[in-house]
């Protein structure tokens, strides 16, 4: 409900902007374009808000937010205005989306800015490899050519007909992440992925983590209904763009197969996710879930739809596929299998037995919750050095290949400048912080070295560490001591769902140790093990292996065999909450220290080409 000042001065009001999670309290009046500006949001403009580019479009989302403490009604924004009524832009005002040169804000209010709305798009890093999989059709074409049409057959019945002679049939996977959803589009006979795509999960705009969406379906009626109708729009703009891309009529889609967290599993086919919000978690299905693209919204008229079956309660079908991928149920080796998002799901063992488990991790390890944090857009830092004697920093940022000491490296950037810094750009900057002495093991950024680096600067009772200095292509960039206390609790989320794994395994160490995922492929293992993300193994044993969940969603479609092996795999799962097990409030605890002091020798590349010269890592 709008607020009105009565001491003669604008009430103000606090927008909360997603899915980059920036916020900041304007004057009632302000145009949501004149706030993004003002807060530093994403919103993209070119017309100067004269209402004709269509380019800043904004979704205003209604209710209640225990994110952000905030609730929020139809009155958070102004009435349809002049500019909107008026609009006849090439970009078409889609339904439910304002111009954010028109709406104005008359309460506080959570505005999502889609992708194409944003300057710096997100940047969707998942691609598929499924490595040396036989295929085994589940679909078959079959030209008769008495009649003249194509028969698309499956267990020796036919699926579908088709007029004159086609010779391929294609198929979509997905892997439905809580912050991006990534699909590739697969001809069946060969397995050659035709096309390629990715956005940010739409859903994003009512909480970044999966506890907050669970909370908003609690507290405000039919917010399953739209949280649902928000993931499958996104799912159908995708395979449009799929079938674009590739040339490829929708009708020519047989077969979809998708996998996700449980919460994204549950949301997508239409079931109520709050029993997951507590405890035993329970799922609604059990086992693998078949049915229709056109019963999930989605306009493939021929298409059948494969969900891969969940692992428990909090460890989703996308783990399921990972494991598939991965195959440490194929191996003697001790795998230790970890994919990290605003959860982490872990997996730890090998033929005889597999345990899994998820950890809360929450969205720090993709730049949110960060001072300077930001997903992984141009601009972004994504890789840090600092020297050890002089405690100056070197950085790269996504666009260019160069680091700051190189170069062309401004050349590169001045399109964008230097934005933020990103999740693995984050990890990178404290683990650096912790092998150059300015970080404790206890986290703290010590801030007697103030008297001999001017990078070191104090923050009330606290200090910082300035990465970037304000003329340098953008505004100040630093670390606080925050930023590392964000970090320590999501590392330390992460390293005890691995140590809890471990001690019900009644193992000590692992053979091997592989790194899933967007945050998993950009990490330096070194740096992984100096803050104590992972255990201590030669970093030779650890290895990015990628969007494991989205290969394992293509093997799935490419093979008939591997859903077979899925199904069995699951059901040989042991499944641990950390959710109701006492020891990993213990584990935790520990966690929280920095364990080493120097990073592997092979921990990354330097500036320049040359590569660090220090000691192996020990344990304090």
């Amino acid at each position: 409900m709008a607020d009105h000042s009565t001491s003669g001065q604008p009430a103000q009001h606090r927008v909360v902007f997603t899915p980059s999670g920036l916020s900041g309290t304007v004057d009632e009046g302000t145009t949501v374009l004149e706030a993004a500006v003002q807060i530093g949001a994403d919103l993209d403009t070119v017309c100067g808000g004269r209402g004709i580019c269509g380019r800043c479009q904004v979704r205003p989302s209604i209710g209640e937010f225990a994110k952000w403490a905030i609730t929020v009604d139809d009155e958070a924004l102004s009435p349809w205005g002049t500019l909107e009524d008026s609009y006849k832009g090439k970009r078409e005002l889609k339904p439910g989306q304002r111009l954010g040169c028109s709406a104005r804000v008359c309460g506080d209010v959570v505005i999502d800015i889609p992708p194409e709305s944003q300057i710096h798009k997100q940047v969707i890093r998942k691609s598929v490899d499924v490595g040396d999989l036989s295929i085994d059709p589940i679909y078959s074409i079959l030209y008769d050519a008495d009649r003249d049409i194509t028969e698309v057959r499956r267990d020796g019945g036919v699926t579908t007909t088709w007029p004159g002679f086609v010779d391929q049939a294609v198929g979509i996977a997905v892997d439905i992440g809580s912050t991006t959803i990534a699909g590739h589009l697969f001809d069946l006979s060969s397995g050659e992925v035709l096309s390629s795509a990715g956005r940010m999960n739409p859903q994003i705009r009512f909480g970044e983590d999966l506890m907050s969406r669970v909370s908003y379906v609690m507290m405000n009626p039919g917010g399953d209904v739209e949280l649902t109708a928000a993931v499958r729009s996104a799912l159908d703009e995708m395979a449009t763009e799929l079938l674009e891309q590739a040339g490829i009529d929708a009708d020519h889609v047989v077969d979809v197969t998708l996998v996700g967290n449980p919460i994204m599993h549950h949301l997508v086919l239409g079931f109520d996710p709050t029993p997951l919000g507590q405890a035993p978690f329970p799922l609604a299905v059990d086992g693998a879930y078949a049915t229709t693209a056109s019963k999930l919204d989605l306009a493939l008229p021929n298409a059948s739809v494969y969900v891969a079956p969940c692992i428990a309660g909090h460890v989703g079908a996308d783990t399921a596929a990972a494991i598939l991928n991965e195959g440490p149920h194929r191996s003697d080796a001790i795998q230790l299998l970890v994919d990290v998002g605003t959860n982490a799901e872990i997996v730890l063992g090998n033929s005889e037995r597999l345990f899994a488990c998820s950890s809360p991790t929450g969205p720090a390890f993709e730049g949110a919750q960060i001072s300077s944090g930001q997903r992984a857009t141009a601009g972004a830092i994504e890789r840090v050095r600092i020297d050890r004697e002089t405690l100056e920093p070197s950085f790269r940022a996504i666009g260019s290949d160069k680091w700051t000491t190189e170069i062309g490296f401004r050349e590169d950037l001045e399109g964008s400048g230097i934005t933020g810094i990103c999740g693995s750009g984050i990890i990178e900057a404290i683990s650096e912080m912790v092998s150059a002495g300015i970080i404790d093991e206890s986290g703290v950024i010590r801030g007697e070295l103030a008297a001999t680096s001017d990078r070191i600067i104090a923050d009330g009772r606290t200090f910082d560490y300035q990465l970037k200095c304000e003329d340098e292509l953008g505004a100040e960039i630093r670390v606080t001591q925050a930023d590392v206390r964000a970090i320590q609790l999501a590392k330390a989320a992460l390293k005890a769902g691995i140590d809890l794994l471990l001690e019900h395994a009644e193992l000590e160490t692992v053979d091997e140790i592989r790194l899933a995922g967007a945050f998993g492929a950009h990490i330096d293992p070194g740096h992984a093990i100096v803050v104590g993300l992972i255990p201590d193994v030669p970093v030779e044993h650890v290895r990015a292996v990628g969007n494991a969940a989205g290969s394992g969603a293509a093997r799935l479609l490419l093979s008939a065999e591997q859903r077979t092996e899925i199904e069995s795999v699951v059901d040989d799962v042991t499944k641990i909450e950390t959710a109701t097990e006492p020891r990993f409030q213990e584990h935790f605890v520990t966690a929280l220290a920095f364990p080493h002091s120097t990073a592997p020798a092979s921990a990354g590349d330097q500036p320049g080409g040359r590569r660090r010269r220090s000691r192996r890592s020990r344990s304090n």
